[in-house]
């Protein structure tokens, strides 16, 4: 069940990368609806694109802290060495799904799914779902807490400081429209 912090997800880098997304995840987490999980690759990956959009140096730093503060069990090790026998469509993704079967993840919370086969990663009792429908998914199996979370999100949300409708409206240009529906309607 999706609503038990015994259930694993390893969290991609594109859906680290959009804040909207981000807070969300990391909000569900932090409320024990699930136990996120990513590795220094998906970090790595995710302190590049911070890069690319020039963001300072500092804040890339402050926000990995962040995220290593918040979860300090998130990070998987020793994942490194499957990496090499695995086959998916991009290689560069062999390292999501490494990380994935080293922690035992159930699923890989990804928006480029296909590059995660579900053929593929059923062999390794593994599958991939976009944000959209985990976060759906996982309102769905706890809306009372998913609610409170959402609403923790606005409220410690700066800079700038928007109302829960606003930040609906932000879910819903990144792609989480299913899921700003939802919380809307629970509201």
């Amino acid at each position: 069940m999706i609503h038990s912090i015994r259930y694993k997800c390893v969290l991609d880098t594109n859906v680290i990368i959009p804040i909207e997304i981000r807070d969300l995840l990391f909000w569900f987490a932090h409320d024990d609806l699930y136990t996120i999980k990513w590795s220094k690759h998906i970090f790595d990956e995710w302190e590049d694109v911070m890069r690319r959009n020039n963001i300072q140096e500092k804040e890339i730093k402050k926000r990995i802290g962040w995220a290593n503060l918040a979860f300090p069990d998130a990070m998987v090790n020793n994942y490194e060495v499957l990496i090499e026998g695995l086959s998916l469509p991009d290689e560069k993704d062999c390292h999501v799904l490494a990380a994935a079967i080293k922690t035992n993840a159930n699923i890989i919370v990804t928006n480029n799914l296909k590059d995660f086969p579900s053929k593929y990663l059923s062999t390794f009792g593994l599958s991939a779902k976009n944000a959209d429908d985990f976060l759906t998914d996982t309102i769905d199996l706890n809306p009372t807490v998913a609610i409170n979370s959402f609403r923790k999100l606005v409220l410690n949300r700066r800079n700038p400081n928007l109302d829960e409708y606003d930040v609906l409206d932000c879910f819903r240009r990144n792609g989480l429209k299913d899921t700003a529906n939802y919380l809307h309607a629970l509201l």
